[in-house]
């Protein structure tokens, strides 16, 4: 799948596959049905030869809000880590940044900061002329785009309260004075969760892989009100919530162990 092709599907993709209430009763390897599975095809990878990858410093699917943002390079440098581990050679971004900066000098800048929305065909233009340059200057094999996916879920699974999505379970976090939620808390009421997309590109500008892994809750309860979500402060503070949000996401490109979407 092309780059333009790609970018249109995302815009289409829709976010009720994580509202799925399922509950795993296996005594085994947690499984998880909210689990995404990664758009991926062994053989076209390994016919890319992917070596060398780079990871971008913008999003495919346009900017993060300002709370997620500040928290994008920290996330790219723990898959940086987990990819070097995986025995891939991870590029220097600024090299990608630097040709970025040039290419919207060139054709402008794809993405419209009031309403969000990416200009497909000003963002293709870039890519290509990023490519070339790249392909010609540096050893890369793959462009990695890494958008951190904002969408919202309830806390309603079982007694503990879960919510679950794209591999994930969560207990709600209480913030603010208080101790204890409202025996009459409405649990159907929708928080705020966060997800790690992760979508590759080989040097010629094709879709060779698409996953998405769960990170953590943006929202928690109001313990003042006790009845209703408000946004953490301490957003995306877990490295453990993080490292598995990116191993969801890499699989099965890079194998995960125990991943949560095999059935008992």
């Amino acid at each position: 799948m092309n780059l333009t092709t790609t970018l249109r599907c995302l815009k289409t993709l829709t976010l009720g596959v994580f509202t799925i209430w399922l509950i795993a009763c296996s005594s085994g390897p947690s499984y998880n049905p909210t689990t995404f599975n990664a758009q991926y095809d062994k053989a076209v990878v390994d016919a890319a030869e992917v070596r060398n990858v780079i990871i971008t410093h913008v999003n495919i699917s346009g900017p993060s809000r300002s709370y997620l943002e500040r928290h994008e390079a920290r996330i790219d440098a723990k898959l940086s880590q987990r990819l070097k581990e995986a025995g891939y050679k991870v590029l220097p971004q600024r090299l990608f940044t630097q040709e970025w900066n040039t290419a919207i000098r060139a054709f402008g800048d794809p993405f419209d900061p009031t309403t969000g929305r990416v200009n497909m065909k000003t963002f293709v233009l870039i890519m290509n002329s990023i490519k070339d340059q790249l392909v010609s200057k540096s050893s890369v094999d793959a462009f990695i785009f890494t958008d951190l996916i904002e969408h919202q879920t309830a806390f309603n699974n079982g007694m503990n309260h879960e919510a679950r999505w794209d591999g994930v379970s969560r207990k709600p976090s209480l913030q603010g004075p208080g101790t204890s939620i409202p025996a009459g808390f409405d649990w159907n009421q929708l928080a705020s969760v966060v997800s790690l997309q992760i979508v590759m590109f080989d040097r010629n500008l094709e879709r060779i892989f698409l996953g998405r892994g769960g990170i953590d809750a943006i929202d928690a309860i109001d313990a003042r009100s006790g009845t209703r979500f408000e946004r953490r402060r301490n957003l995306l503070e877990s490295d453990k919530y993080i490292t598995e949000g990116i191993d969801l996401a890499l699989h099965p490109w890079v194998p995960m162990q125990n991943w949560p979407g095999s059935q008992p």
